[in-house]
């Protein structure tokens, strides 16, 4: 059962503006996220969670991008590694149940996998990772894009091994604030509520129960690899569709209010141009929105693709952030002028939904892994 009544998401939409304008963590929306259960929908029921499976999740996070995209995004990310968990959990693989248990008793996780200037993102770090000698490892590296800064209490994150006699791995871990700066350094064209502040890891520690996985570096078929790559571009994917419902519905509000004197107060509704550009925004929007929850289905019912996973994965990931921009543009212009005022949702949304294009999988990325998909990878 959803715990995003109506009255909580008005509530979140109302303090939207104010979070995006102060450029400040949306504190109020956290505490009652947290509150209702919500940071614990993908948690077991039997651990006191939702037990929501990651479609479910999906029309979840929808909703709640539609009332706030910055408050969705950030918790995106607590909900993503969850996702991991069970995904890893469903195909036999338990290493995560540890981080699932301490969600579970209101520890909150975060993502601190991107690093500047490393476009290999899960298959390639530039943080050390130094074994401690107790099975352990210490990271040394900056993050950036880290969603729920403020708040968050343990943090997934990876390095690169290069002094073990099997060198070099890439080792994924959780560690807590111990050993980390978090800079004041977000202050971006939208998505501002996510303070997803740089992260600077000074040694901070994983003990050997943190660490999940020591792997080779590159394209890896690892549970934990599918795992993250399956959970993260499906939710990511379901704000920005959420984004785009929420454009959708107020362009709908505004052509049927608005009238045109060039056509005698003739209801913009009723005119073949806006409910052309209607229409195109409802098309995108659907297609967007049909594949991403038919892949969300397939990743809870375990449908084996093979090696097309990956291009499917991250040819959704663009579709839907592709397509909500576009949907958002089409609402703009429907809405005419007054969307260009900072005080009105569609110019917040019009800012937030531009930072689709900067998650991976990139577009460059997206378009190389379906190439090599369809062709195969190119000669030496």
């Amino acid at each position: 059962m959803s715990v995003l009544t109506e009255e909580l998401l008005e509530r979140i939409r109302e303090r939207a503006a104010g979070s995006d304008e102060r450029n400040e963590f949306p504190t109020e929306d956290f505490d009652e996220l947290a509150g209702a259960g919500y940071l614990r929908s993908l948690v077991p029921v039997d651990l006191g969670g939702s037990g929501l499976s990651l479609a479910q999740m999906v029309g979840e996070q929808m909703r709640l991008a539609g009332a706030s995209g910055a408050t969705a995004l950030a918790v995106n990310m607590h909900h993503v590694w969850l996702a991991v968990a069970r995904v890893m959990a469903d195909r036999g693989d338990d290493a995560l149940e540890f981080v699932v248990r301490e969600a579970a008793d209101g520890e909150v996780l975060a993502f601190g996998i991107s690093e500047p200037g490393n476009d290999l993102v899960l298959f390639g770090s530039r943080t050390e990772a130094r074994p401690d000698g107790e099975g352990g490892y210490t990271f040394h590296g900056t993050k950036i894009f880290t969603s729920l800064a403020p708040v968050w209490t343990r943090l997934g994150t990876f390095g690169s091994d290069h002094t073990s006699p099997d060198a070099p791995k890439s080792v994924y871990a959780f560690i807590t604030r111990s050993g980390v700066e978090t800079k004041d350094d977000w202050d971006t064209m939208g998505m501002r509520a996510t303070q997803s502040h740089t992260t600077v890891l000074e040694g901070a520690r994983a003990a050997a129960d943190r660490v999940v996985r020591r792997l080779d570096p590159g394209p890896n078929p690892d549970p934990l690899i599918f795992g993250i790559f399956s959970s993260f571009e499906i939710l990511t994917s379901s704000v920005y569709v959420g984004i785009a419902q929420r454009a959708l519905d107020l362009a709908i509000e505004a052509v049927r209010a608005r009238t045109s004197m060039q056509h005698d107060g003739t209801r913009l509704a009723h005119l073949p141009d806006p409910r052309r550009r209607i229409a195109a925004a409802g098309i995108a929007l659907e297609g967007a929105r049909t594949q991403l929850l038919a892949l969300a289905r397939d990743v809870d019912e375990q449908v084996e693709h093979g090696p097309a996973w990956f291009a499917k994965l991250s040819s959704l990931k663009l579709r839907t952030t592709q397509a909500a921009k576009d949907v958002v543009e089409h609402a703009v212009r429907a809405a005419g002028g007054a969307s260009y005022f900072r005080r009105h949702e569609l110019s917040r949304l019009y800012r937030d939904v531009l930072a689709g294009i900067f998650h991976p999988s990139s577009e460059d990325s997206a378009h190389q892994t379906m190439a090599t998909h369809l062709l195969g990878p190119v000669p030496d």
